[in-house]
């Protein structure tokens, strides 16, 4: 006797709007694209690329961070989803043509590859995202701590946003718990007082004052060094971001 089993795949076209994170080349006319999604969350796309410049899908709506409008076939249990329909929902203006702004773009489309693996549906995250896309698009100026700030308060939305509540002058900070106390945990992964205090300042910054804060070069490339340490902390599995060296040249 034999038995035999069969795995039904549902399939629903849906429409969202989506933040390219990253996208890879397969084959010879196909691209593999990460996006974050604001219906489903993390979703992984394969597209074909036509050949010729009248295709309806375009190889430029794949760039990091690009800011796209979806329609998809979604299908349950499949690992690499198909894009039937696909635009721009809202092109950049200034950070293609800025090589600061570019390099800023590429570091942390690569930083959200990572922090936002496995992430469902998160509206919220999605929606700040966005608004911090468009907001570097659209600033002019003084915009050089602009990764530390995105990097800190994007926290707040995957879950490990540090405690304030116990912070003063003098303070430790323990990494592994997010929060300020007054002596040095019991285990390796915290900071001095000299250190934490760069969160405490960090904490104090967002995109309209983090012009007031005057940091060095140095200083910068410290606080940075120290939230990859802390995101390194609490996403398993995050690598050394090769972005970053880049990064650190910015701003001199």
């Amino acid at each position: 006797m034999y038995f035999c089993t069969f795995a039904i795949v549902f399939s629903m076209i849906l429409q969202s709007k989506a933040i390219v994170l990253r996208s890879l080349k397969f084959g010879e006319s196909s691209l593999i694209i990460d996006m974050f999604t604001e219906q489903e969350g993390r979703i992984s796309f394969i597209v074909r690329i036509p050949k010729t410049a009248k295709g309806r899908i375009k190889k430029q709506y794949f760039q990091p961070l690009t800011l796209l409008e979806l329609e998809f076939d979604y299908r349950q249990r499949v690992s690499l989803q198909h894009i039937k329909e696909v635009r721009i929902q809202h092109p950049y203006t200034s950070i293609p043509f800025d090589p600061v702004k570019s390099a800023i773009l590429l570091f942390l489309s690569e930083f959200l590859y990572y922090v936002t693996r496995g992430e469902q549906q998160n509206v919220h995250l999605y929606n700040y995202v966005l608004s911090s896309m468009q907001w570097l698009d659209e600033v002019e100026h003084n915009y050089a701590n602009f990764h530390l700030v995105f990097m800190m308060r994007l926290s707040r939305f995957i879950g490990f946003f540090p405690n304030l509540d116990a912070y003063h002058e003098g303070s430790w900070f323990d990494l592994r718990n997010a929060s300020f106390c007054d002596r040095a945990p019991l285990h390796p992964d915290y900071l001095l007082p000299s250190e934490a205090s760069g969160i405490g300042l960090l904490m104090r910054m967002d995109y309209e004052n983090m012009h007031l804060f005057r940091l060095s070069h140095h200083e910068r490339n410290r606080i940075a060094d120290t939230v990859l340490r802390y995101y390194c902390i609490h996403v398993p599995d995050m690598p050394e971001l090769k972005s970053f060296q880049v990064m650190k040249e910015l701003f001199v």
